[in-house]
């Protein structure tokens, strides 16, 4: 007769209809749920861990503080990062006797990319670290690119529609200025001849 092995007893099989085969089924969702979350927040760090150290990468080191209008001017030129890449592909795709599109699913990503970042900065505002703020940027300089610590950079929207309201607004501003000038020098011309007549 053959030995029967001792230590643990085979697993017994669930009834599919069980209340364990249920709760099993629900701590299976849960984990699944939980892992998609953990790799869904990951992904979303890491790309905006990447734009902040293009960001940082930027940043003039003599500056202490920057104006609105130099954060739109670098939003710019964040918005312009891929125009080489899409050079190389328009060349690849120029030459002759070619069939098709060349890297064409990197070139729609590319598009859509620049679109969506074009509409919130033209829109809402695109999110950016505060480098308007003087104690921000100095936080953000010392940053390591450590994604731990990326809770502890301050971000800000930075449109540029309220930059163009503001510049015209300084505009009339100072034409209003000026006209309130002209009108206190015609208040006292007015005033300096209604002294003569009453002389």
């Amino acid at each position: 007769m053959p030995k029967v092995q001792k230590g643990k007893a085979p697993e017994k099989v669930v009834h599919p209809f069980s209340r364990k085969a249920a709760y099993l089924a629900r701590e299976e969702i849960r984990l699944k749920k939980k892992e998609r979350q953990k790799n869904d927040k990951a992904t979303r760090l890491s790309s905006i861990g990447e734009k902040l150290l293009w960001f940082q990468g930027e940043l003039d080191p003599a500056k202490t503080a920057y104006t609105r209008k130099d954060a739109c001017e670098i939003i710019e030129r964040y918005l312009q990062r891929f125009d080489s890449e899409l050079e190389q592909i328009e060349l690849m795709n120029g030459i002759k006797g070619r069939q098709g599109r060349l890297h064409g699913a990197r070139e729609d990503v590319i598009k859509q990319t620049i679109e969506r970042e074009r509409a919130q900065y033209e829109g809402i505002g695109f999110e950016i670290p505060d480098i308007i703020n003087a104690k921000h940027l100095k936080t953000f300089r010392e940053w390591s690119g450590d994604l731990k610590k990326l809770p502890n950079i301050k971000l800000r929207n930075v449109s540029n529609k309220g930059l163009d309201k503001k510049n015209d607004g300084e505009q009339k501003n100072e034409a209003e200025e000026d006209d309130n000038e002209d009108e206190d020098d015609l208040d006292d011309e007015q005033l300096a001849e209604m002294m003569l007549l009453s002389d």
